[in-house]
């Protein structure tokens, strides 16, 4: 006779099919893999041992189908998957994220391997990284963990950003990475002169801009999207701490849209910015311009 719970038991494998559906109608860019990661979040595994327990039979039994549809459904309702999960992967780190605080990109990997090998390369004992408006701590804790003879400060200024930058910092327990709540335009005096890279993924959206996903629209802070009527307007306060903080020949990385590049470059050069360059991330979309501090 068969029992009622596994009369109500639902193959994981359908359960995954029908999800990604879901998604796909919803026009969740990636809905094979969000399914899987839902599923993964509500069983505690990996994507690779959900994908093995769905070949080999296994079920959901009637609550954890219940409560895996009703993840699938605030995903089809475009909730970003990092607020869902309450993670956000950013290179080897897995950040907390929630409302209040801008979910990392893969694209900003990028910049951070620029700011990154930047900080490698300079000979010195113990050079010194600044991230200017740090948000969850993605860009400033992958200095402090993959350069740790460097010293790293994390600026930033909004409360609700703040409560995440310091969650990430103490889970990852950085000693090398120092948070400072201030605004960018303001901060650090007492480093003016002697910072080696200056990186910052400040808001760069036009005011007037509409972003297209729908995560972005709904659910990022707009203070961490929207940058002015041309989208540079905190860019060009970043560019003028830089300019303070970094030694002569330090270098600034910025994050930029992909169609900023030539905006970028030429606003860093009006400024006294040296051998400037605009970066592709792996995509081949213009992400980052980078400028060396001039000899004072």
């Amino acid at each position: 006779m068969t029992t009622n719970a596994a009369a109500t038991a639902v193959p994981l494998s359908d359960a995954l099919q029908r999800a990604a559906a879901r998604l796909a109608r919803a026009g969740v860019p990636t809905p094979a893999v969000d399914a899987e990661l839902l599923a993964g979040h509500l069983l505690g595994l990996g994507r690779g041992a959900l994908q093995a327990k769905a070949i080999t039979g296994a079920t959901l039994d009637a609550a954890r189908a219940e409560e895996y549809e009703r993840l699938v459904d605030r995903r089809a309702a475009r909730e970003p998957l990092q607020h869902i999960t309450g993670v956000a992967a950013f290179r080897s780190l897995e950040l907390a994220v929630g409302p209040g605080v801008f979910v990392p990109r893969p694209e900003t990997e990028h910049v951070a391997q620029l700011a990154i090998d930047a900080l490698r390369a300079v000979p010195v004992e113990h050079p010194v990284a600044v991230d200017l408006g740090t948000g969850s701590g993605a860009i400033a804790l992958a200095l402090a963990t993959e350069v740790p003879h460097a010293s790293v400060v994390a600026v930033e200024n909004s409360v609700d950003a703040f409560v995440w930058t310091k969650q990430n910092a103490q889970t990852v327990g950085a000693a090398n990475l120092r948070l400072v709540f201030t605004d960018l335009a303001e901060a650090l005096p007492e480093l003016d002169g002697g910072v080696d890279v200056v990186v910052s993924n400040p808001p760069y959206i036009p005011d007037a801009a509409v972003p297209r996903d729908p995560e972005v629209q709904r659910f990022d802070p707009p203070a961490a999207l929207y940058g002015g009527e041309d989208g540079l307007d905190v860019v060009r306060a970043v560019s003028r701490t830089a300019l303070r903080l970094l030694r002569p020949g330090g270098l600034v990385v910025i994050e930029h849209g992909d169609s900023q590049g030539p905006e970028m470059a030429a606003l860093l050069r009006a400024d006294g910015w040296t051998a400037v360059a605009t970066h592709q991330d792996l995509t081949r979309r213009d992400r980052a311009t980078t400028g060396l501090a001039p000899l004072r």
